[in-house]
C-alpha cells in the first residue's frame, strides 16, 4: 500500500471517530463547562499518547526542540475544542457536522498561504460542491433562512473553531521537523493541556465533578481515547502524506457518519431535504479522491 493510500485510510477512520464527538457532545454540552471538559480530555489524551510513545521508542530529546511549536499547535487545538462544545450547547449534531465540512475550503486557503499548495480545478470544484452541501444542511434546507443568512448562534461559534482547525492542518506540516506522529501529538497535547488548565482554572475549580451525569464521563472517555488521542495521531500521520485540502476533505463524510451515530443512539434521522446536502458533501469527497488518479 502506498504512503498516500495509507494516508487516505487514516482519514477514513478519522472521520468516523470524529463524528461520535458531535452526537455525544450534543447530549452533554450543557452539563459541564467546555473549558473544563477540554482540559480533562487533553490530560487523559496526553497520558494515553505519552504511554504509547514510551512503548514505541520513547520520547527523544531532540523532539522537543523549539517547544514554541507545540505551544502554537496546542493553543489552536484547544481553542477548536472549546468552541466546538460551546457551539454544541445549541447547535444540532448534524448541523454542527455540516459546519465542520467547511473546513476543507478554509484549509485550502491556509494551505496556499502557509505552504503554497495550489488546488487543481477538480479540487476547487469539489470544495465548492462540498461547501454548498454544508450550507444547505446548516440552514436546514430552508431557502428563506439561507437568503436571510440566519445562522444559529451555536453554528456561528463552532465556525470560529473550524477556522482554527483549518489553520492547524497546514501548520502541522510546516512545523514538524521529522518527529513521529505519536511524539509530535504528545507535545501538542501537553501544551494544549497546559493552556486549557491555566485559562480555565476558574471553571475547573467551580465544576462539581462528583455530581456530573454519566453521559459526561462517557463522552470524556470517548473523546480522550478515540476523538483526541487516536484522531490526532491519524491526522498527523495523514497530514505528512497528503496535501492539506485532501486531508480535511474527509470531513465531508462527517455528516453521514453523524446521522448513523444519531440513529444508533436512538435519535431521529434528519428530513429528506437535509439529506440532499449531505449527499453533496459525499459527492465532493468522491471528486477529491478521483483527483488522485
Amino acid at each position: 500500500m502506498s504512503a498516500a493510500a495509507r494516508g487516505h485510510l487514516a482519514m477514513l477512520l478519522f472521520s468516523a471517530l470524529v463524528a461520535g464527538s458531535f452526537s455525544l457532545g450534543v447530549l452533554m454540552a450543557n452539563a459541564i463547562s467546555p473549558v473544563a471538559f477540554t482540559a480533562l480530555r487533553f490530560i487523559l489524551a496526553a497520558a494515553i499518547i505519552g504511554g504509547a510513545a514510551q512503548a514505541t521508542g520513547g520520547l527523544p530529546r531532540g523532539a522537543f526542540r523549539s517547544p514554541w511549536r507545540y505551544a502554537v499547535l496546542g493553543t489552536i487545538s484547544a481553542g477548536y475544542f472549546v468552541l466546538m462544545f460551546e457551539g454544541l450547547k445549541t447547535a444540532p449534531a448534524v448541523s454542527a457536522a455540516a459546519v465542520f465540512t467547511l473546513t476543507p475550503i478554509l484549509s485550502a486557503g491556509f494551505g496556499w498561504l502557509l505552504l503554497r499548495q495550489v488546488a487543481t480545478p477538480r479540487i476547487a470544484l469539489a470544495l465548492a460542491i462540498g461547501a454548498a452541501g454544508a450550507l444547505w444542511v446548516i440552514f436546514r434546507a430552508d431557502w428563506q433562512t439561507l437568503l436571510r443568512f440566519d445562522v444559529g448562534g451555536g453554528e456561528a461559534i463552532y465556525f470560529a473553531g473550524c477556522v482554527a482547525h483549518a489553520v492547524y492542518t497546514p501548520l502541522v506540516r510546516k512545523l514538524n521537523r521529522g518527529e513521529s506522529p505519536v511524539v509530535f501529538t504528545f507535545g501538542m497535547l501537553v501544551a494544549g493541556c497546559m493552556v486549557t488548565t491555566l485559562y480555565g482554572w476558574g471553571a475547573i475549580r467551580a465544576t462539581d465533578w462528583a455530581a456530573l451525569p454519566r453521559i459526561v464521563w462517557i463522552t470524556v472517555a470517548y473523546t480522550a481515547v478515540f476523538a483526541s488521542a487516536a484522531t490526532f495521531v491519524l491526522l498527523q500521520y495523514a497530514t505528512l502524506r497528503l496535501p492539506s485540502a485532501k486531508v480535511t476533505a474527509y470531513t465531508y463524510l462527517t455528516p453521514s457518519w453523524v446521522i448513523l451515530w444519531q440513529i444508533a443512539l436512538g435519535q431521529p434521522a434528519p428530513p429528506v431535504l437535509v439529506l440532499a446536502g449531505v449527499c453533496l458533501t459525499a459527492l465532493a469527497l468522491v471528486l477529491l479522491l478521483k483527483d488522485d488518479g
